[in-house]
């Protein structure tokens, strides 16, 4: 604070130094210091405003006795915690977090008992008890974030069937596809800080225990089909172990272990608000923010929000392939557009079909289907092939030095070294320092280290 009020007094003072400038110049130079001057202000005001609110936070963050009760906050308190919060995470292209509004009241148009009769009409597979946490989640995904929901909502037009289809198949609550649009807006290639891919955000431990293949080609956790059936498998599995829909949902984001401890804090109660205050911070907000998900869908006429065109094409063809293929070699072939063969096909690292080390599967757009069946296959794969699948491109690939397919980017902390960070991703320290093209394994705090 003590250095912003010096910065703003360096820059008031600064006209001084350019007494001798020409006079047109001067005035220029007097408007656009005069501009930093408003917005360093702007900020100072906001930096003071905002102190009550992080004291606040930082006491919500520590566990407590008893589940918290919301504090209240003026609107525009309120207004600007959340816009901080939209720009800082939920604008990234990565899987959307859950926000802590444990410790905040945020306010509607639409009243309490209007909301309460809504939530009762909902009639899901557990129970929905109102309270101001749940509230907040309602209103956050109703009304504040109208851009990203009518979004998810024009991809659920094409994602849902495919959950609702596999979850029928292992008998659990249809209402459960809720939970992608929590875990990541339902984007296949969205990609958290800590590693979890796709739509279901499966970790990379969790997924190969599930049987998702994951390889320098293929990353089936952002595969459609086979993620949304590993998810299936593995709330299934939470829900034997704890026996309740709630605690499972909670677990999927933490884990059985720690909502297990979460129970025995509780002294042995089972249902999730006894639970509620001990579960990881993160998590808190986990279910709640499932709740919230759901109440928008279900009422999104009531707030306006409709789906957005997504450009999902609305039938697709599978096909099989037996030898190495490249998105190019049928774009330039048959004519499908390269962009939508990555959409539909998001698990192919390199855009590279791995035919050659077994059968796998391509999915065309119905519309050119008849192209790619059409198309002679000996053509098809020698298209360019020594371009596109080279020794050298191959080797590149096998060896980890190629940089194709997803990105994650890891901000190094105090005590991190390369060793530690190649083992946290399933990677080499030799690939760390090609991808990152660096010349010894000194890391410093805050650097970003790029992992293919």
């Amino acid at each position: 604070m003590k250095r912003l009020a010096l910065l703003v007094l360096l820059v008031l003072s600064a006209p001084a130094l350019y007494a001798q400038v020409h006079e047109h110049e001067l005035q220029q130079e007097n408007r656009r210091l005069r501009h930093q001057v408003d917005s360093l202000r702007a900020l100072l005001e906001d930096m003071r405003a905002a102190e009550p609110l992080a004291e606040a936070l930082e006491e919500g963050n520590k566990v407590p006795a008893v589940a918290p009760r919301p504090m209240d906050y003026s609107p525009e308190m309120t207004d600007s915690l959340l816009t901080l919060w939209y720009r800082n995470n939920w604008g990234r292209d990565s899987a959307a977090p859950t926000p802590d509004l444990d410790s905040l009241k945020l306010t509607s148009t639409v009243s309490d008992s209007v909301m309460m009769a809504r939530l009762s009409r909902m009639n899901p597979f557990f129970s929905l008890p109102f309270n101001d946490i749940v509230k907040n989640y309602m209103i956050v995904y109703s009304e504040k974030r109208g851009a990203a929901m009518q979004q998810a909502m024009g991809l659920s037009e094409y994602y849902f069937p495919i959950f609702e289809e596999t979850f029928l198949r292992y008998g659990i609550p249809l209402e459960l596809k809720y939970l992608a649009v929590v875990e990541s807006m339902l984007k296949p290639t969205a990609t958290s800080r800590a590693g979890a891919k796709g739509l279901w955000q499966f970790m990379y431990r969790t997924g190969k225990n599930y049987g998702l293949e994951i390889n320098s080609y293929v990353d089936e956790r952002m595969d459609v089909e086979k993620s949304t059936d590993a998810a299936a498998r593995y709330l299934r599995d939470l829900y034997r172990i704890l026996g309740d829909w709630p605690l499972a949902v909670s677990a999927y984001n933490c884990g059985a272990g720690n909502v297990n401890k979460a129970i025995r804090r509780a002294g042995g109660k089972r249902d999730f608000w006894s639970v509620f205050p001990y579960l990881p911070r993160e998590t808190r907000g986990y279910m709640p923010a499932f709740v919230g998900v759901m109440y928008a869908f279900n009422y999104s006429r009531d707030y306006g929000l409709q789906a957005s065109e997504v450009g999902a094409p609305g039938q697709v063809d599978t096909f099989l392939v037996h030898r190495n293929l490249h998105f190019k070699q049928i774009s330039e072939v048959v004519g499908v557009p390269l962009d939508e063969l990555k959409y539909l096909n998001p698990k192919y690292y390199n855009d590279i079909i791995p035919g050659s080390g077994g059968e796998c599967s391509v999915n065309i757009p119905y519309a050119w289907s008849a192209a790619y069946l059409a198309a002679d296959q000996d053509s098809l794969y020698s298209h360019n092939a020594s371009k596109y699948l080279s020794e050298q491109v191959i080797k590149d690939i096998e060896s980890g030095t190629a940089k194709g397919g997803a990105k994650t980017v890891y901000t190094v902390r105090s005590g991190d070294t390369l060793s530690h960070i190649a083992r946290r991703y399933h990677c080499s320290v030799k690939q760390l320092m090609s991808w990152n093209h660096l010349r010894s394994d000194r890391l410093s705090i805050g650097q970003k280290i790029y992992i293919y």
